[in-house]
């Protein structure tokens, strides 16, 4: 077997924060740590990583190759997370990860922040730790670029062609992974071969962490590729790694999965034009420039021209997706997405009563099975519902471009005659104010799960603000419109009343209010205005009512109570005393300084001028930062000042409560969070 040098290239912005120790060929090992972040030896900290990362070698292998932990509590708490597929002998995953915690805790002896990854004979391992929260969130960077000193040695040209398609090929295997399937049966791992000649081929190994979503992890990959391509593509095999992903290939066979796979013949090189096999130099210098010019000008123009077209179509994509909404694309032509209604009807058992499991404000939804024994949520529009046509191709058109393990998931719809219905994943746990709002449910949510649930629910936020093919506002965010899998993770659901900006849009305005009052911004409640801010009151709305297990509507205005629950938190913070919003269903087991940062981030969302109200990209710091300052929240939206407080004239109503270390009148510093 090839023994392979492979030298560190690391990225420029890096350099000096960014250490890889040690490799190993023909095997693949780094060890990575950011020195930007440090510890004092035999801290806290130092003690809960070394905690976290011992529970990953006993854990992985039972939890079917994936586990993640987190130790400690505040600032000091250790996040760690291993990855293993099975090997070639029992106990393979647990050595691996054994071994390579205790390797990364004497590499970076005080560092805040490491990983590293291996390829062994049989598949790829991973151990990574952190002191902020980093699972379900796609790890670019930092990447080393690793490559072999050995360059090729054939004909580049044929070889590129056979490399690409390889490299497209596996990339997209790698990331096909279904993100509504649950943690444990999700694999982004892909092996494959592609031969060059009838003696030589090319291997190429990619995985993936299977907490972030396909679409992450495309990305992730192909930046690998990428990166390889830009800086070494002429030599004789390589690697890239980040957090969240790994890509190597080579000349000889790395892993012992390569076995399994069947290669397909080397591609039949070109045959030589009849004739012309002894062509000589001097002949093929013969050819006339007009002759050269009649093949070159034409098949120039050709190109320039697709190039054009090419351009055109993507710049247009996102306008043309939004004129479908409004102008009525025709979705019955959606033949992959559409059921016919006897389908549906036996799915439901004729949409029995027994199977209904809930009615949103457009209509019922009821629990069916599929022929394939699917089960799916199947959301029957009322005939006489606001929700036309167009709000019906709006959901449609809209949800199945959307793929964020925190988005429900559209499986398909039924438009037939007066019917038009809707066919979702099935989420088991209904939706959050089932549990939140019912006292005999919510001891179920305890603070872990609640603070993952405003998490889950900032990142699928984040998704449709950010990081989606199009800029959504969804306008109708709510306990109700919040899903629970079972795992309790959220998904948002309900986009009938969703609306895209446009590329150069900040915010809209309309004429017709829709939602639901409490959770809506007052911009758009008084004026019509609505922008991604909006959603972002919603968010804060839905922040207050996860700790205090109360509806925002549920408060009454007496002489000395506030009429809403944004009001009464206001008040209960201005007065030093917010852990009282605490639904005493949590109990004592939960950590005060988590709680305090969540009510505080919520005032901030629920501020008066959405200027004041930062972006979700922002959000996800503030909850996964202990760093990061944050701002002084002022009155809020929507306060109503108590008749006692009216009639004393004035009340100051602008500062916050005297918390250290937790407000600040400074600015917000913080990093990109992706």
């Amino acid at each position: 077997m090839q023994q392979l040098n492979f030298l560190q290239v690391t990225d420029s912005v890096k350099v000096g924060s960014v250490k890889f120790t040690r490799f190993l060929q023909p095997n693949l090992v780094t060890e990575s740590y950011d020195t930007s972040g440090s510890f004092p030896p035999n801290s806290t900290y130092d003690k809960n990583r070394r905690l976290a990362l011992s529970f990953l070698a006993s854990n992985v292998t039972a939890r079917n190759g994936f586990y993640n932990v987190s130790v400690g509590q505040g600032s000091d708490r250790a996040y760690a997370v291993g990855m293993c597929n099975p090997g070639p002998e029992p106990g393979f995953c647990s050595n691996c990860i054994q071994v390579e915690s205790a390797k990364l805790i004497q590499t970076c002896s005080n560092q805040t922040e490491g990983f590293e990854w291996q390829t062994d004979d049989n598949i790829a391992c991973l151990v990574r730790y952190s002191n902020r929260s980093f699972f379900g969130s796609l790890g670019s960077s930092p990447r080393v670029v690793f490559f072999s000193t050995g360059e090729l040695n054939t004909n580049l040209t044929e070889f590129y062609g056979i490399w690409e398609g390889l490299m497209t090929r596996v990339v997209e295997a790698a990331s096909s992974s279904n993100d509504s399937v649950s943690l444990s049966n999700r694999k982004y791992y892909v092996v494959d071969i592609a031969a060059t000649t009838a003696t030589a081929n090319i291997y190429a190994l990619m995985q993936c962490t299977p907490d972030i979503s396909s679409a992450d992890c495309k990305e992730c990959l192909q930046k690998c590729v990428d990166d390889y391509k830009l800086c070494c593509r002429q030599n004789q095999g390589g690697a890239v790694v980040r957090p969240s992903c790994l890509f190597r290939w080579d000349l000889f066979p790395f892993a012992g999965a390569f076995e399994n796979i069947t290669v397909a013949s080397p591609p039949s090189p070109a045959p030589s034009p009849t004739g012309h096999a002894n062509t000589t130099k001097k002949e093929s210098r013969g050819i006339s420039k007009g002759t050269i010019a009649g093949i070159v000008v034409p098949t120039l123009v050709v190109v320039l021209v697709l190039l054009g077209l090419g351009y055109v179509v993507c710049c247009r994509e996102k306008s043309n997706i939004e004129a479908d909404l409004q102008n009525g694309d025709d979705i019955t032509s959606r033949h992959s997405l559409q059921f016919d209604f006897k389908t549906i009807e036996a799915a439901t058992d004729r949409f029995s009563e027994s199977n209904k499991i809930g009615q949103g404000g457009f209509g019922e939804v009821y629990k069916g099975m599929l022929p394939d024994g699917k089960e799916v949520a199947v959301k029957r529009l009322a005939k006489n519902s606001g929700q036309g046509s167009r709000e019906f191709k709006n959901e449609v058109l809209l949800v199945a471009k959307l793929q964020h393990r925190n988005l429900v998931r559209l499986l398909g719809f039924c438009l037939e005659e007066e019917e038009k219905i809707l066919v979702y994943e099935f989420v088991l746990n209904k939706s959050l104010d089932y549990f939140l709002f019912d006292p005999s449910r919510r001891d179920h949510l305890d603070w872990t799960r609640r603070y993952k649930i405003i998490r889950g629910i900032a990142k699928g936020i984040l998704y449709l603000h950010q990081d989606s093919r199009l800029t959504i506002i969804h306008r109708d965010l709510k306990a109700s419109n919040i899903l629970l899998d079972a795992d309790l993770d959220p998904k948002i659901a309900d986009f009938g009343i969703a609306r895209i900006l446009g590329v150069d849009q900040s915010r809209a305005d309309t004429s017709r209010i829709v939602g639901t009052y409490g959770y809506m911004s007052p911009e758009y409640a008084m004026h019509g205005y609505f922008s991604l801010k909006s959603d972002v009151y919603s968010f804060g709305v839905l922040i207050l009512e996860i700790i205090s297990g109360k509806v925002n509507s549920s408060f009454y205005e007496t002489d000395d109570t506030p009429g809403n629950l944004v009001t009464h938190v206001w008040r209960l913070w201005r007065n030093g005393s917010h852990l009282e919003l605490m639904d005493p269903a949590i109990g004592e087991i939960y950590q005060s300084d988590e709680v305090t940062r969540c009510i505080h981030i919520a005032l901030l969302c629920v501020q008066n001028d959405p200027a004041d109200r930062p972006t979700m990209s922002t959000i996800i710091v503030m909850l996964t930062s202990n760093t990061v300052t944050l701002p002084v929240p002022h009155q809020p939206g929507f306060f109503l000042q108590s008749r006692r407080g009216r009639e004393a004239g004035a009340e100051g109503l602008v500062s916050g409560p005297s918390i250290p270390g937790s407000i600040d009148d400074g600015s917000i510093t913080c990093l990109d969070p992706r």
